[in-house]
C-alpha cells in the first residue's frame, strides 16, 4: 500500500510542478555544428584507428551516447529509448551533414526527465511520506544488470529505494534521520541548478565525447573551459592536491595520484577512490557533490596555496559499505624538484648475512625543458638523477638495484629511453607505429651500461606509457627481472589539434616494444606477479570499452643479457615458500580479499538492522587480520575494533617503529627475490657499477 501512495504522490507532484519547473531546451549553435563536422574530419584523416563514418559507427554512437548520458538508467525509460531508436543509423548522416539536432533532442529530453525526477525527489523529502527502514527489500548496485525501466511504477520504485538506500547510508554514518533528510533536499536541488545552468557547450561536448570515445579512451574534445582545465594540469602551476579525477556515474572519480603532489604526500586517497563531499579548512561544512559537474568539483577542490580542503571519500575498502573517509589535504604546487628521483638502501638478512639492497623510486619521467633548452648544465632529468642515485648506491656498496616504477603514470618518452641506455647495450628502445603505418625506431640506446648488476623493476597498475616502455624493454633485453601487478596497458600517443571553438585531443601513434609486442591494452606482464588492491576492471587501458587492442609488429634485433625465463620457475618457488609464512604478505592477501568482497556486492539490503550487522561483521573482519598479523609480529593486539581506529588516527601522520608498523611487503620481498637471483646466478654476484667509457 506504502509503494501505491509513493506513486500516486510522485504522479501528482509532477503534474502539478508547473511551469517554473520546466527546463529550457538547449539550441546548438552553426559554429558547433561545422566544429563537430571538423571533429568528423581530423578523426577519419589522422586518428590511429581507421573506422568508416557508417552505419555501424551511428549504432556504436547510439548505444555509447546513452550509457554516457544516463549511466545507471536512472532518468530515461524504455519509451524513451524506443523512441530514439530512429536515430540509430542517422547519427552518422547528420554528423557529416553538420546536424546536430538529433544529438541534442536526446541531451535535452534526458535534461527535461532528470529535471522531472530532482524535482519529484525534493517534493517526496519534503513531505510527510516516511521510510520503512524495518521492511525487507533490496536494492540493485550493479550498473549493468539494470534494464530502463518500462513503466512509471517500475522507476518510482526504484527512486524510492534509492532515496532510501541514501538515507540510510546518512543515518549508518551518524546522522540524525532529519539532518540526513535536509542533506538529501539540498542534493537534490543543488543538481536542480546545476541543470538549469547547463548551456549548449555542455550538450555539444557529452554528445561529441560519445562520439570520440569509440575511436579511443583518450580522444576526446576539450570546450575552451575544459581546455583551460587540461593546461592547468598539464603545466601543475594552479594550487590544488595533485589528483587527476574524472566522472563516473554520479561521482567524481580519482584516476591518479600526481607523484610528490600534495595527496601523495598525505598518502590515503588512492586511484579508484570516489568523491562524495568537499569541505574547506578544519570546520567548514562539508559540500555534497554527487551528481555535480566535474568542472565544479575540481573548481571547490582548488584554492590557495598552504590552505586545507577535506575531502569526503568512498575508498575500495568501504564501497558498497556505511562508511565514508574524511582525508585532509593541504594544497599546493607540485615541484619539479619534489618529483625527482630518490633513494634508499634496504638491509636485509638473507643465508646467515646482511645484505644491502640499493632502492631507487622514480615517481615520473621528468626533464625540464625550459632549463635544457636554455642550455644550463645542471637540468634536472630522471636519467641524470638516476645516474647520480647510482654512484651514491654504489659507494655505499650494495648489492643490487630496485627500480621502483609504482605508481609512476610516465612522462616524457626521452627520459624513458635516456634512462634505458643506463642498463642495456645498444640497440633499440621502442618502436612507433603511426596513423599512416610508417614505423620509427629513432628511440635508441646509444652506450654501454653505466650498471651491469643485478636489477629488477617493480611496477604496478598505475605504472603506466613510458613506464611500460622502460620496463618492456628491461624484460626484452633480458637485463633484469620484472616483478609486481601488470602495468596499466597505455600503449599510444596522443596530439592536440585545433579547432573552431577549443581543440581535439587524439591518438596518432602506438607504441611497440623491441619483441614487437605493443604495451597497450595488456601492460607489461611481469616475470612474477605480486597481488594487487586495484580492480583491473576498473582501472587500466583494459577496463575502457573502445581501448585500442594489443597487437604486434615485427621484432627488431637486440641483444639478450641474461636468460631470465630459465630462473623465474626457481624464484618463484622460492617465493611461494617465503610468502606463505610472511605476516605482511598475508595481511596484505585477507586485505585484498576483504576489498574484493565488498566490490563484489551488487544487491544490498534496506534493511536498518540487517545493514548494521552487516557493518558489525566488516569491522570485525577488519579486526581479525589485523590482529592476525600482529600475533604473527608478537606485537600486542587490539581488543576491538574502535580501539584499532583510535590507533589508526593517531599514528597516522607519525613516524612509527618498523615493529609496530606495516612495512612494504611487497618491496621488501622483491628485495628476497634479488637475493634470490644472485644466489642462483652466482656470476652475478660480482658484478659492480661501470661507467661508459665516453663518461
Amino acid at each position: 500500500m506504502r509503494n501505491v501512495i509513493w506513486v500516486l504522490f510522485l504522479t501528482l507532484t509532477v503534474l502539478c510542478k508547473g511551469a517554473n519547473a520546466d527546463i529550457t531546451p538547449l539550441i546548438h549553435t552553426p559554429e558547433q555544428a561545422q566544429t563537430a563536422k571538423d571533429i568528423i574530419d581530423k578523426l577519419s584523416e589522422n586518428h590511429y584507428r581507421k573506422i568508416n563514418v557508417d552505419d555501424t559507427l551511428s549504432a556504436l554512437l547510439f548505444d555509447n551516447y546513452f550509457s554516457n548520458i544516463d549511466p545507471l538508467k536512472s532518468y530515461l525509460t524504455q519509451s524513451d529509448i524506443d523512441e530514439f531508436t530512429q536515430f540509430k543509423y542517422r547519427f552518422d548522416d547528420a554528423l557529416l551533414e553538420a546536424d546536430l539536432a538529433p544529438g541534442f533532442d536526446v541531451y535535452n529530453r534526458f535534461r527535461a526527465r532528470m529535471n522531472e525526477q530532482l524535482n519529484a525527489n525534493v517534493a517526496l523529502l519534503k513531505s510527510d511520506f516516511q521510510f520503512d527502514f524495518l521492511k525487507d527489500e533490496m536494492l540493485s548496485t550493479g550498473k549493468d544488470k539494470r534494464s530502463w525501466a518500462k513503466s512509471k511504477y517500475e522507476a518510482d520504485d526504484y527512486w524510492r529505494k534509492r532515496i532510501k538506500d541514501a538515507l540510510l547510508r546518512l543515518i549508518l554514518s551518524g546522522k540524525e534521520p532529519e539532518s540526513a533528510r535536509e542533506l538529501l533536499i539540498k542534493r537534490y536541488t543543488n543538481q536542480i541548478k546545476q541543470l538549469d545552468q547547463q548551456d549548449s557547450d555542455d550538450a555539444f561536448q557529452f554528445f561529441i565525447n560519445a562520439l570520440t570515445e569509440i575511436y579511443d579512451p583518450h580522444t576526446s574534445y576539450l570546450s575552451p573551459r575544459r581546455l583551460e582545465n587540461f593546461n592547468i594540469a598539464m603545466s601543475l602551476s594552479l594550487e590544488g592536491i595533485g589528483a587527476v579525477l574524472q566522472k563516473e556515474d554520479e561521482f567524481t572519480k580519482v584516476v591518479r595520484i600526481v607523484p610528490a603532489g600534495p595527496a601523495d604526500k598525505e598518502a590515503s586517497l588512492r586511484a579508484g577512490d570516489k568523491i562524495i563531499g568537499v569541505g574547506q579548512g578544519e570546520s567548514a561544512d562539508m559540500v555534497d557533490v554527487i551528481g555535480w559537474r566535474l568542472d565544479d568539483v575540481v573548481e571547490l577542490i582548488r584554492g590557495k596555496k598552504d590552505t586545507l580542503v577535506r575531502l569526503e571519500v568512498i575508498t575500495g575498502a568501504t564501497e558498497n559499505s556505511d562508511q565514508n573517509q574524511i582525508i585532509s589535504i593541504i594544497r599546493e604546487k607540485v615541484r619539479l624538484e619534489e618529483q625527482a628521483a630518490q633513494s634508499e638502501v634496504l638491509e636485509i638478512p638473507f643465508d646467515d648475512n646482511n645484505f644491502k639492497i640499493g632502492v631507487i623510486n622514480i615517481p615520473a619521467f621528468y626533464m625540464d625543458f625550459e632549463a635544457y633548452r636554455a642550455r644550463n648544465p645542471d637540468f634536472k632529468s630522471t636519467t641524470r638523477d638516476v645516474q647520480n642515485l647510482l654512484v651514491e648506491l654504489q659507494e655505499k656498496n650494495v648489492d643490487g638495484i630496485i627500480l621502483d616504477l609504482r605508481n609512476n603514470g610516465g612522462g616524457s618518452l626521452l627520459e624513458a629511453t635516456g634512462l634505458t641506455d643506463l642498463f642495456i647495450d645498444p640497440g633499440p628502445v621502442v618502436q612507433i607505429r603511426h596513423a599512416n603505418q610508417r614505423i620509427s625506431r629513432d628511440q635508441r640506446s646509444r652506450r654501454r651500461p653505466f650498471y651491469n648488476g643485478p636489477l629488477i623493476v617493480l611496477v604496478n597498475r598505475l605504472s603506466a606509457s613510458a613506464s611500460e616502455i622502460f620496463a618492456g624493454a628491461i624484460q626484452d633485453y633480458g637485463r633484469g627481472l620484472v616483478l609486481g601487478s601488470p602495468s596499466f596497458g597505455k600503449g599510444t600517443v596522443q596530439v592536440m589539434a585545433p579547432l573552431r571553438r577549443g581543440q581535439l585531443k587524439f591518438t596518432e601513434s602506438k607504441f611497440y616494444r623491441v619483441s614487437g609486442n605493443s604495451t597497450q591494452h595488456r601492460g607489461v606482464i611481469p616475470d612474477i606477479e605480486f597481488p594487487s588492491y586495484y580492480d583491473k576492471d576498473d582501472i587500466g587501458e583494459s577496463s575502457q570499452d573502445y581501448a585500442l587492442p594489443w597487437d604486434s609488429i615485427h621484432a627488431v634485433n637486440h641483444t639478450t643479457h641474461n636468460k631470465i625465463n630459465k630462473v623465474v620457475v626457481d624464484l618463484k618457488a622460492l617465493h611461494d615458500i617465503r610468502i606463505s609464512t610472511e605476516p605482511d604478505w598475508q595481511f596484505m592477501l585477507d586485505e585484498i580479499e576483504l576489498i574484493n568482497e565488498q566490490r563484489n556486492i551488487d544487491e544490498l539490503t534496506l534493511h536498518k538492522e540487517q545493514r548494521e550487522e552487516l557493518q558489525k561483521k566488516r569491522e570485525e573482519k577488519i579486526l581479525n587480520i589485523e590482529n592476525k598479523r600482529r600475533q604473527a609480529l608478537s606485537i600486542e593486539t587490539f581488543a576491538n575494533y574502535i580501539e584499532l581506529q583510535t590507533f589508526r588516527e593517531k599514528t597516522k601522520d607519525e613516524d612509527l617503529d618498523t615493529t609496530s608498523d606495516k612495512r612494504d611487503p611487497l618491496l621488501k620481498e622483491a628485495g628476497m627475490l634479488l637475493l634470490d637471483f644472485i644466489n642462483i646466478n652466482s656470476s652475478l654476484t660480482t658484478a659492480k657499477l661501470v661507467k661508459n667509457a665516453s663518461n
